[in-house]
């Protein structure tokens, strides 16, 4: 009941801000998708790529796993930190009933509907490009909600323990713009080095990349779908567990 009581507050507050996000959730994908997909895809599908399908239809997954990581960070980083330091909307949560875990989850929550809408947006963007070639497109939405909450959960136990909300400056330069360019989004990971490989492997995004493409485009992944799914859920464990950990610090001490 406590989660669900924590959600409530949010999707309350999302009502009246939604609006603002609709016109991005479309518009952005379809203009990512032109100027990679169609635009870049051109030049990459008039020579041999060895991607087997063309370039669109190749990078379209993998965008879509990149939003979902793209919305993650969005809503654990700064909101996270001013829920606790500027608003203190957490600790008016937790003067409540409500534990710590049970605001946590209810924000986690909350961020996994704000992935699948983003997903479901993605999707119909792809549609009328014909970049959905299988069945199990639709399936599409746990791979995406599971790759943007193996970030969001460590996210946010970085976010309610940093003094500043200047760190985050850091973690986007240092860990997601790398991330996003390396980890098998724009071009296979199997042409980096060895150690830029291997960072790849390491990386949450990369699992989500893997299965999405293999939904949309109906071929198998590299490692086994259930081994990408255990790796992802295997982030969002460690993640919740030091969340909880930094929430209860932060509002029971």
């Amino acid at each position: 009941m406590g989660t669900l009581a924590a959600l409530e507050y949010h999707l309350v507050s999302y009502r009246r801000t939604w609006r603002s996000s609709v016109f991005s959730s479309f518009a952005l994908p379809g203009l990512f998708l032109v100027a990679m997909g169609v635009t870049v895809g051109g030049y990459v599908d008039a020579r041999p790529s060895g991607l087997g399908a063309p370039y669109l239809d190749w990078i379209g997954p993998g965008l879509l796993a990149s939003t979902a990581l793209q919305v993650a960070v969005g809503d654990s980083t700064w909101p996270v930190f001013s829920m606790f330091n500027w608003v203190r909307t957490y600790h008016a949560m937790r003067s409540t009933p409500l534990s710590s875990a049970a605001i946590l989850r209810g924000h986690l929550v909350f961020l996994s509907l704000r992935i699948a809408l983003s997903t479901l947006a993605f999707l119909l963007v792809l549609l009328p490009f014909g970049a959905l070639h299988s069945w199990w497109a639709p399936a599409t939405f746990g791979p995406a909600v599971l790759t943007g909450l193996a970030f969001a959960a460590p996210t946010f136990a970085f976010a309610s323990v940093v003094p500043s909300d200047g760190y985050f400056a850091v973690l986007f330069r240092l860990l997601v713009v790398p991330m996003s360019l390396f980890a098998g989004v724009f071009f296979p990971v199997e042409g980096l080095p060895a150690a830029a490989r291997a960072l790849a492997y390491a990386s949450p995004l990369w699992h989500g990349v893997e299965l999405c493409r293999a939904a949309t485009l109906g071929t198998a992944t590299a490692w086994g779908a259930w081994t990408h799914v255990a790796v992802l859920v295997a982030y969002i464990a460690v993640g919740y567990a030091l969340a909880v950990r930094s929430f209860t610090r932060r509002l029971e001490d």
